[in-house]
């Protein structure tokens, strides 16, 4: 049987390149500012990258679709709607 395993760099890490010169990326997003976000979504919905690999984190741009074909993982964004 053929077994994925996710794909990391040699040292574990996870995020490979966003925000690589801070110490720990923490995005706060005050709830105001979320809430305008989902408002102004043609579709009333808004997607937070949670697999680091987004070209537009800390949104969602799907590239977790590629991740998860290459590496069998099962990751995902966050979902907010109105």
């Amino acid at each position: 049987a053929l077994v994925l395993m996710p794909s990391k760099s040699s040292s574990g890490q996870v995020n490979l390149d966003v925000q690589k010169n801070e110490a720990k990326v923490a995005t706060i997003c005050p709830l105001r500012d979320i809430e305008d976000t989902v408002n102004k979504s043609d579709k009333g919905v808004v997607a937070y990258c949670r697999c680091w690999r987004s070209k537009t984190f800390p949104l969602c741009d799907g590239s977790h679709v590629k991740h998860n074909k290459a590496t069998g993982d099962n990751t995902g964004p966050l979902v907010i709607k109105k």
